[in-house]
């Protein structure tokens, strides 16, 4: 049973690219095609989610997510509510299961949850009442799916369609939840390629199951490529000493304008945030025309109130709770 649509086939919740056809994944971009527009006018706001209550839960920092999906909600008129976990009663001992049966007892309508462990989104919303809607807005080096349907929206923005693109993904690929949503949305969508760049140290094992060319020379990973994804170092996710330096890993990996000439010349460079500029890239691409970067965050908002949108519409249309 795929926990993420109802029995129509709906979005019910948004938990990892996994188990979502590529009808799902062009219906999100479809329907965030149309929000981006509701953005970009002087009165921003869509009744859709109007007298229904949102809830950020985030046990784990972040102002970027957190702050695109308090927009989006807003632009859809929910009511939302930021949990701060520091000070709420989880960091005295409560446990997720209580925390979740509190908010619901406030008629809650949807969980925006972002956590420090691998399936802590499935988890609560396996547990949900079932009227809630649950969004995952990342978990541990599990799934960041909206983060991988912005940038999948931003190639889509910029580039039309995915069927001759070659997509190449540099840096910590072992410790990126968003690296695994990149690569699952981008081989639903039907890219023709998807290559990873990394040192050895930094590739988890039987990555080319998930159909990615792997290479550990950036240019000539990049030779030709369309759409360039660079990914930050999660030093805080490293247990031991995975690379010799970070100067040296900018000598060998890090995105420059003279390496960047590979690519195509019309190719892109993103970057999902935050960038550690002269360690990924130097602020000459970071900063340059082929740079993206900024419309992501943009485009974030868009893609997040699509996939709230659609979440919460299937679950009126069950009978759930209005």
């Amino acid at each position: 049973m795929n926990l993420q649509v109802d029995d129509k086939g709906r979005l019910r919740h948004f938990l990892s690219i996994d188990g979502l056809d590529r009808d799902i994944l062009t219906d999100i971009l479809d329907t965030a095609e149309s929000f981006a527009g509701v953005t970009e006018q002087s009165i921003k706001k869509v009744p859709l989610l109007r007298g229904k209550t949102i809830v950020n839960l985030f046990f784990e920092p972040s102002t970027r997510t957190r702050t695109t999906f308090e927009l989006a909600a807003k632009r859809l008129s929910a009511d939302v509510l930021n949990i701060n976990i520091n000070t709420s009663s989880a960091s005295k001992g409560e446990t997720l299961l209580d925390t979740l049966r509190n908010l619901e007892a406030m008629h809650s309508d949807m969980f925006v949850v972002r956590h420090a462990d691998s399936g802590a989104a499935n988890f609560i919303a396996s547990h949900a009442l079932p009227h809630v809607s649950v969004i995952n807005a990342g978990d541990g080096w599990h799934s960041h799916p909206t983060q991988a349907m912005l940038d999948m929206f931003t190639i889509r923005r910029h580039k039309k369609e995915f069927k001759n693109l070659k997509v190449v993904i540099v840096g910590d690929i072992l410790h990126s939840r968003v690296a695994r949503s990149q690569i699952l949305a981008l081989n639903t969508l039907g890219t023709s390629e998807v290559r990873i760049v990394a040192p050895r140290t930094l590739i988890p094992a039987k990555i080319e199951s998930l159909g990615v060319h792997v290479h550990h020379d950036l240019e000539s990973g990049i030779r030709d490529a369309d759409v360039i994804i660079m990914l930050r170092l999660q030093n805080e996710r490293m247990k031991s000493a995975l690379l010799p330096s970070e100067h040296e890993y900018f000598h060998l990996y890090g995105l420059t304008e003279e390496k960047l000439s590979a690519a195509r010349p019309d190719a892109i460079v993103m970057h999902p945030g935050p960038i550690n500029r002269g360690i990924e890239m130097d602020s000459q691409v970071a900063d340059g025309s082929r740079s993206v970067i900024l419309q992501q965050v943009s485009y974030g908002i868009a893609v997040r109130m699509a996939v709230m949108s659609m979440a919460m519409r299937s679950q009126q249309g069950s009978g759930g709770q209005e």
